[in-house]
């Protein structure tokens, strides 16, 4: 079983307020096999130059945020630069793609998450790796809790009322996009509790908020960070969180399985992988710097004031978490028949 060593839960403030303060700014099974027959490090010999770590996403969004923040961290503590390095594109697909190409000598990082790890095997058809096998699990960054939120006047006062009226009527539902952590829970949570609701996908949570205040869409299942900022100002009313327990920056709002729907549980969550063969001794270098980044003041400030769970996992730990993942996402994307390459 994984263990859930030193949880902590955090609230909310927007992404954008992370990207001000910092402006200036597998395989998991593999490398359990593997972690103990990896040749030792000498102390003091890694790193000897700069390090890069590779994100599948656009400057500016949530992950590089991330990477940023805490790479500046892990530097102080390696002692070398780590220098961000963007690939965008095919649902980080191309820096996939880079990051297993490249030396298992503990020099190349990926920026990991749902989809990278657990989504895209079954998505894509035809990928030109194998995440479970060429990809090798560093630690956990944290994970966002998801918040189904809809318009402070909604005439709808709770989740109950929400799923006996979509028997008349199915709601639209807004998300961060096709296949999306947001996309797959609300499916997720449709056929835990009955609900009948009509996808709405957008190009990111923002957008699909956007819209709601408008009137263009009923509800949307929003991520911790980018939602939380609406809960605050009123603008928007949380009818449940699909985590385990509630969050503590929006203490008010129950939990699925309070509401009695057992097994609605899902997060957006990120982490870091290196290539497979990575020697254990790196690996292991990079998880306690890695914790260490995360336990400073700063970036723990900033992760709390999202909403943003963390916990001081060890790669096993960490690889045993996106095992079970994968044993719960990747047969639901199969029953619903999504693909992203035709």
């Amino acid at each position: 079983m994984l263990g859930r060593r030193g949880f902590t839960a955090g609230g909310a403030a927007a992404v954008t307020s992370l990207l001000a303060g910092t402006a200036a700014l597998g395989p998991l099974r593999g490398a359990l096999a593997q972690g103990t027959a990896q040749p030792a490090v000498p102390q003091g010999a890694w790193p000897e130059h700069a390090l890069r770590w590779l994100v599948g996403y656009p400057a500016g969004g949530a992950s590089d945020v991330m990477a940023r923040l805490i790479g500046q961290a892990m530097a102080a503590r390696l002692g070398q630069p780590v220098v961000i390095d963007n690939r965008p594109g095919g649902g980080a697909v191309l820096a996939t793609e880079a990051a297993v190409r490249a030396p298992a000598d503990g020099y190349t990082w990926l920026h990991v998450d749902n989809g990278i790890l657990v989504y895209n095997p079954v998505l894509y058809s035809r990928l030109p790796f194998d995440p479970d096998r060429d990809l090798q699990s560093v630690g956990f960054i944290g994970r966002f809790p998801l918040f189904l939120v809809v318009r402070p006047d909604s005439p709808v006062k709770d989740f109950a009322q929400l799923v006996a009226e979509s028997r008349g009527r199915a709601p639209t539902y807004g998300s961060a996009g096709v296949a999306s952590p947001h996309h797959l829970a609300m499916e997720m949570l449709k056929r835990r509790t009955g609900l009948d609701a009509t996808h709405v996908p957008y190009r990111g949570a923002q957008a699909a908020m956007t819209d709601l205040l408008g009137g263009l869409v009923d509800t949307v299942c929003v991520d911790c960070a980018s939602g939380l900022p609406f809960l605050r100002a009123g603008r928007a009313r949380a009818l449940l969180v699909m985590s385990e327990a509630r969050s503590a920056q929006a203490p008010t709002v129950p939990t699925a399985v309070e509401l009695g729907h057992a097994g609605a549980v899902a997060y957006g969550w990120q982490g870091l992988s290196v290539p497979h063969g990575t020697p254990a001794a790196i690996a292991g270098r990079l998880n306690a710097d890695l914790i260490g980044a995360l336990a400073t003041p700063e970036i723990k400030a900033r992760m709390t004031d999202l909403g943003i769970e963390t916990a001081p996992w060890t790669p096993a730990e960490f690889a045993a978490f996106v095992t079970r993942e994968i044993a719960t996402w990747r047969p639901l994307i199969r029953e619903l028949g999504i693909r992203l390459d035709g």
